[in-house]
């Protein structure tokens, strides 16, 4: 009977902790998913309703309404859409596959002046931004280069944070023995790289992906400097210059090209997410 027992509270206890496991995970996914969805609700909704109540659950009939007020603002959704994606798409190439040829470099091959340049890139991670916009903005200019698109994707060639976490994730899962096969093989060290570091390194670079490409297309400090013309405008411009003045400020419209902005960053993750554990997790190579 005592056996008996201790099962049914061993299975009363098993319940009632997967219980309390699915109400948490649900209870964080409705925090999560709450302020898209209130995001987009307001766009459906005028300015006036909008200020008299900022939540609501329920859409309204505005949507074209605040749709028709991009005109007047001389608000471009394909441009800007264009200009975002050519912007973050080659940034995004440029940041992992350089960062992880780097990282590769780093682990690697054994040099005198390995460690010191792994302290000068974690030096760098170091400097804020905007401390070095103001001479970056120079540097752009002598060369020619403002409301140049190339000016905000060549320089995510380096990219400190994510040669970091490529170094990092490289150290446990590169075994050199492979490395030296294909050497031993006859192929080129650019081959060696293209055809088996960048497959094992596939988790890491679709996770540094998504994190490269959702920071530059939220991007504003730098497109606002750099670039001055219409045509060239990003959609974090095009979002900033829709708020208005201090008299009004057609909330509906922001609240929809705040939500027109976010579908590409949810594409994104959603195709990329299934590598977040796996980029996170640091595997190993058993030998």
């Amino acid at each position: 009977m005592s056996k008996k027992r201790n099962k049914v509270k061993l299975e009363g206890t098993g319940f009632l902790g997967m219980f309390i496991k699915y109400a948490v995970c649900i209870i964080l996914a409705i925090l999560c998913i709450m302020p898209f969805y209130i995001m987009i609700v307001n766009a459906t909704r005028d300015t006036y309703s909008i200020q008299q109540s900022a939540i609501s659950l329920i859409p309204s009939n505005a949507l074209m309404q605040n749709y028709a007020v991009f005109g007047e603002k001389a608000f471009d959704p394909l441009v800007g859409f264009k200009n975002s994606m050519i912007i973050s798409t080659c940034s995004t190439a440029l940041t992992v596959y350089f960062s992880t040829l780097t990282a590769y470099a780093l682990v690697a091959y054994n040099w005198k002046l390995r460690n010191a340049l792994f302290g000068f890139i974690l030096g760098v991670m170091m400097i804020p931004g905007q401390v070095v916009s103001i001479g970056f903005y120079q540097f752009m200019y002598k060369l020619g280069m403002t409301n140049n698109l190339l000016a905000l994707i060549l320089p995510a060639i380096a990219a400190p944070g994510t040669v970091f976490f490529m170094r990092q994730y490289m150290l446990p899962s590169l075994s050199m023995d492979i490395v030296a096969s294909a050497r031993i093989d006859g192929a080129g060290e650019f081959r060696t790289f293209n055809t088996i570091v960048l497959p094992i390194m596939k988790p890491a670079m679709a996770t540094q992906a998504i994190f490269a490409f959702v920071t530059s297309w939220n991007r504003l400090l730098e497109p606002m400097i750099l670039l001055t013309r219409k045509e060239n405008y990003t959609m974090p411009i095009m979002v900033s210059l829709l708020k208005g003045d201090i008299y009004k400020t057609e909330y509906g419209t922001v609240y929809l090209a705040l939500t027109m902005s976010v579908i590409p960053l949810l594409a994104i993750y959603f195709m990329l997410s299934k590598y977040i554990i796996a980029g996170v997790a640091l595997g190993g190579v058993k030998e």
